[in-house]
């Protein structure tokens, strides 16, 4: 997931966990008694504080726990990740973390480390390591969805993402990044300079037709995919691409990388958006052989979550989080700004 893949959705990408049609004769109940009779291992209180964090939802629009199921309905338990199909294991992973307390830990995520197991990353992900990092902590369970990761990034995305460590944490946090009170700021490089600057991109998210494993942006009048909003500012014009900032508004799956192909400029050495050819500059052999050399330095998106901002869930102070551009993102930025000082 995604740039940002979180989590109800206006800022969460969220996954179904279990899903229930009422009956033709079912009297009217509050959602969260429904429930608790068909989810056995979770108490009235724990799906209230899923109602709360919009991960109750009937007929696709997320309700509150009092809400009344009527014939008919469909009521879907959603969470911020996938279900994992095996007990997540705990492995010794190297995780630079930036901050952590009773809460909340936050963590600067490498290129290259999956978030979650599935889908033939069973191992080796980041939230293996989570498990390895809390194996002492009684407290917290790895494969209990009420905490952990409030947010994810791609794979080859760097940067920064908080962890939940209770399940109040999580509910909070979670309400912040629905209610669009977080913080969260990206620096990519990108192919040619976006105009007008500072700009917005507003369209709609889905998986594109032609090729599942990309999104494509669509029309919001068209009423597909999910709504989706990306600001801009370039921050340094460097000939044939530019240091970008994006801050996201919405949290759709790989948003920022399907935005910035939709305005026509693609993240450099995005392949999965055409970011891996070349898209401007000059006709030689010599630049030719530059812009290969650049793409041997950062082999995937140049895309990095620099900042994240949110209130702590307990003590309600409000906390920034700033990340330094990793090695192969400034080694490719410091190429581009030696040939744009050249000419």
């Amino acid at each position: 997931m995604d740039d940002e893949e979180l989590l109800v959705d206006d800022a969460r990408e969220l996954y179904e966990h279990f899903r229930f049609v009422a009956d033709k004769g079912q009297a009217l109940l509050r959602v969260d008694k429904f429930l608790t009779e068909r989810l056995q291992n979770s108490s009235r209180n724990r799906i209230q504080q899923a109602a709360d964090a919009g991960c109750i939802l009937v007929n696709g629009r997320p309700v509150k726990s009092n809400y009344r199921v009527k014939p008919l309905d469909v009521v879907t338990v959603v969470m911020d990740r996938p279900r994992y199909e095996n007990e997540v294991l705990p492995e010794p992973i190297p995780l630079d973390i930036v901050y952590e307390d009773d809460t909340v830990l936050v963590v600067n995520k490498p290129a290259g480390l999956v978030v979650h197991p599935g889908h033939g990353n069973y191992n080796g992900t980041l939230v293996n390591g989570l498990a390895y990092h809390f194996k002492d902590n009684p407290d917290y369970d790895v494969n209990d969805p009420r905490m952990g990761l409030v947010h994810r990034i791609d794979k080859d995305t760097s940067g920064l993402l908080v962890v939940a460590k209770t399940p109040d944490a999580k509910t909070n946090l979670g309400k912040q990044f629905f209610n669009k009170t977080t913080k969260r700021e990206y620096l990519a490089l990108v192919w040619g300079c976006p105009s007008p600057s500072p700009g917005t991109i507003v369209g709609n998210i889905d998986r594109d037709p032609r090729d599942r494993l990309r999104m494509a942006v669509f029309d919001p009048d068209l009423g597909i995919g999910k709504h989706a909003v990306t600001h801009y500012e370039v921050l340094e014009p460097l000939g044939p691409v530019s240091l970008v900032k994006c801050v996201l508004e919405t949290g759709r799956t790989h948003q920022i990388r399907a935005h910035m192909k939709h305005i026509g400029h693609p993240l450099f050495a995005d392949a999965r958006y055409g970011g891996d050819l070349i898209l401007r500059g000059v006709n030689s052999g010599a630049y030719r052989k530059f812009v290969a050399n650049c793409f041997e330095v950062c082999p995937r998106q140049a895309l990095h979550a620099r900042t994240l901002g949110f209130v702590h869930p307990v003590t309600r102070r409000e906390m920034f989080f700033t990340s330094e551009l990793p090695g192969d993102f400034k080694e490719l930025l410091d190429r581009w700004r030696a040939r744009a000082a050249q000419e």
